[in-house]
């Protein structure tokens, strides 16, 4: 039985502004979207971009295009998290690391004026701290998530969040929670997500129960995952832990290969738990 159609909202820019040397933060009117289905803090959604030199431009229907038009003028599909949502003034905000002149998202966003206007599909998203005690992992493209989880913590909750960045002038502003500690791993050149692996594994696992929230690119997913569930034992319920992007990948790519990607991960883990 096919899925059922995702729906596809309009959404207005109202104000945009760089928030850091490396990243834009967009916010966007959209009437449309469901807010109080809004119940977690990994709510992400599907951005709709024409392809370059497509025949159309927003507003479209993305099912009638595919119907239409052959592959290749197909929309695009960038998905990025809700850093957070106002139901009152029907309002999202979304922030994009941006990278000069390349790529789809990072551009438009680096562009964006008020009264602008993109389409997107979702929203999606499932995850939620829980416990008394998380540790947060990722790279400038989990950023959003998770400081949208630090902000839901509970007040007597305590956190540690890894965040990797190109280098120390490239921190984001985070928000402040009395028992979470943001620590900034910067690359320095090296290569995507090894800075962050290594200073995750050096702080070890929190000898008392603990929650887990640990997205980015594909490689330092790979790696970490070994560490926690080969290594340490860590069980898998309480471990949210997903790439993002891939190393040499656009999207559209990294999608279409990241099932078999993961299936070859826990082959693998399955392997070395048996050795």
């Amino acid at each position: 039985m096919p899925r059922p159609a995702r729906p596809v909202h309009n959404a207005t820019v109202t104000d945009a502004s760089r928030i850091s040397r490396d990243m834009v933060r967009v916010t966007l009117s959209c009437t449309s979207l469901p807010y109080a289905e809004l119940h977690h803090t990994d709510h992400y959604v599907k951005l709709l971009f024409p392809p370059a030199g497509a025949s159309y431009s927003w507003p479209f229907d993305p099912a009638a295009v595919r119907e239409e038009l052959p592959r290749g003028q197909w929309p695009v599909t960038r998905t990025y998290t809700l850093r957070s949502w106002d139901a009152d003034t029907s309002t999202i905000v979304i922030d994009f690391v941006t990278h000069g002149d390349t790529g789809l998202a990072g551009p438009w966003a680096a562009a964006a004026r008020p009264g602008d206007q993109i389409g997107f599909m979702g929203p999606g998203g499932a995850w939620g701290p829980e416990g008394s005690h998380t540790v947060f992992a990722g790279d400038e493209a989990a950023a959003p998530a998770i400081f949208a989880g630090i902000e839901a913590l509970p007040q007597d909750a305590t956190a540690e969040a890894w965040i990797e960045v190109a280098d120390t002038d490239a921190r984001l502003p985070s928000p402040t929670h009395a028992g979470t500690t943001v620590h900034w791993v910067p690359r320095n050149g090296a290569i995507h997500g090894t800075e962050l692996v290594r200073a995750v594994t050096a702080a070890g696992v929190p000898s008392t129960p603990t929650r887990w929230f640990i997205h980015g690119v594909a490689e330092m997913i790979r790696d970490l995952r070994r560490f926690l569930f080969v290594d340490n034992g860590v069980p898998k319920s309480e471990v949210s832990i997903s790439g993002y992007w891939r190393l040499g990948m656009v999207e559209d790519e990294w999608q279409a290969s990241k099932r078999e990607f993961t299936e070859e991960i826990e082959a693998d883990e399955a392997q070395a738990a048996n050795r």
